[in-house]
Order: structure tokens, then C-alpha cells, then sequence
């Protein structure tokens, strides 16, 4: 895959319950006053949408549709959190990427780029079993949708917006797993750059996303 100079990244908008600006933000794409030919989803874009759920769909059916209609004019590419994960169904003209398939390698002229959401690597095991749990699609399907309403509500009370004490140590550590110029993550919600890895900023928690400018990727903040 190509990473195209112009691409956007926005990671960790946990819409709708910390941030409600994405829509905003998707139709400033749409409508070209963001310009863009790619737009990259960077994992936990939505607070919780599970490609099971029948609530979380008719929940977010606007969204979802406008992504879709957005995927007709723009390449779009949603690599899949921890809060919203099989995906493939709700987003047929969409290139998703499941945890299994992270990071996923693009190219941009002389560099190699790897691009994942973040809690695949240097998470205890603990995580790691849980998430693949929650995945189940088996499981997923005979959940009913009542434990589905009652966790997005319950995310209204979460806090996500904070510093993480030693961060540049855990990049680094992670960097280790990579193969590649630069790396691009989100999932950790700290909007720091450490020696070739980016940590995109939370759109929920700063209005910020990210512009790939063919060697990096700048911050800007949306302003509405």
C-alpha cells in the first residue's frame, strides 16, 4: 500500500461520547475544505461499534453510511481499535485491519512506514487475552444488545485524557517491534513524537489530527 503525501490520521476520537466534532470533521472532508485523497482511521474512532451489534448500528447509522458514501470519493483506511473491531461488514468499500493484521506496512517514496493502532505490542497478557475474548465473533453474536447500550453509556465516565509517566521509555520499547523509517500509532492519546515514532494525539481529547507531509506527520487542531 502507498501512503499518499496529503494523508490524514485521526486517532482515538471516541465519538460521540468525549468528542462530537467527528462528524464536523468528516464533512470538511467531504466537502473539500479539509483537502485530502486518504484518510486514515486510526482505531478507536467511535466510543464502541461492533460489527455485531445491531444496536451500535442503527446507533451510528448515519455515521456509518456517510463513511461509506465518503469511501466512494476518497481511499479511506480503517485500522481497527480496541473499542471498534469487525468492522469488515459495515464498511464494505473501506480497507479495515483487524489487530491479526497490524501493523500494516505502506510506502511513501524512500520510506517504509508502519501503521497500527497501538495495543498490539508491550500490552500484558492479560490484555491480550481479554482482547481476543471480546473479538469473538461466535460470542459477539449471542451477546445480547442490552450489554452493548450499557457500555457505550458507561464510557460517558471514563477518563482517557492523560499523560503517561514514562512514555518515552514504552515508545521505545515498542519501536523494537518495527521494522520500519517511521511508525505511526495511536491508542496511547499522547501527540508525541520519539526519535521515527509518532504517537497521534486523541482526537477526543485535543481536536487534533494529523497531516503526513511526505517525511513526518504534523498536529493541527480543528477549530469549530
Amino acid at each position: 500500500m502507498y501512503l499518499k503525501g496529503g494523508a490524514v490520521f485521526i486517532a482515538d476520537a471516541h465519538y460521540p461520547n468525549h468528542n462530537s466534532k467527528l462528524f464536523d470533521f468528516l464533512k470538511l472532508i467531504n466537502s473539500g475544505t479539509i483537502k485530502t485523497e486518504q484518510l486514515i482511521l486510526m482505531g478507536d474512532i467511535f466510543d464502541l461499534l461492533i460489527g455485531e451489534s445491531k444496536y451500535l448500528q442503527k446507533t451510528f447509522k448515519k455515521e456509518i453510511e456517510f463513511l461509506n458514501n465518503l469511501a466512494k470519493k476518497i481511499e479511506i483506511i480503517y485500522i481497527e481499535g480496541n473499542h471498534d473491531f469487525n468492522l469488515d461488514s459495515l464498511f464494505p468499500d473501506i480497507k479495515t485491519i483487524p489487530i491479526n493484521k497490524q501493523p500494516i506496512i505502506m510506502q511513501h517514496k524512500h520510506l517504509t512506514i508502519s501503521i497500527a493502532h497501538g495495543d498490539k505490542y508491550e500490552m500484558p497478557i492479560s490484555y491480550k487475552i481479554f482482547t481476543k475474548f471480546i473479538r469473538n465473533r461466535f460470542i459477539l453474536k449471542i451477546l445480547p444488545d442490552i450489554i452493548a447500550k450499557k457500555k457505550l453509556k458507561s464510557m460517558k465516565s471514563k477518563k482517557i485524557c492523560k499523560k503517561i509517566k514514562n512514555f518515552k521509555t514504552l515508545a521505545k520499547n515498542i519501536a523494537k517491534n518495527h521494522n520500519a523509517n517511521l511508525i505511526i500509532e495511536g491508542h496511547y492519546h499522547q501527540g508525541e513524537v520519539i526519535n521515527n515514532y509518532i504517537s497521534l494525539p486523541s482526537f477526543a481529547c485535543s481536536s487534533q489530527y494529523g497531516v503526513f507531509n511526505g517525511n513526518s506527520v504534523e498536529f493541527k487542531k480543528l477549530y469549530l
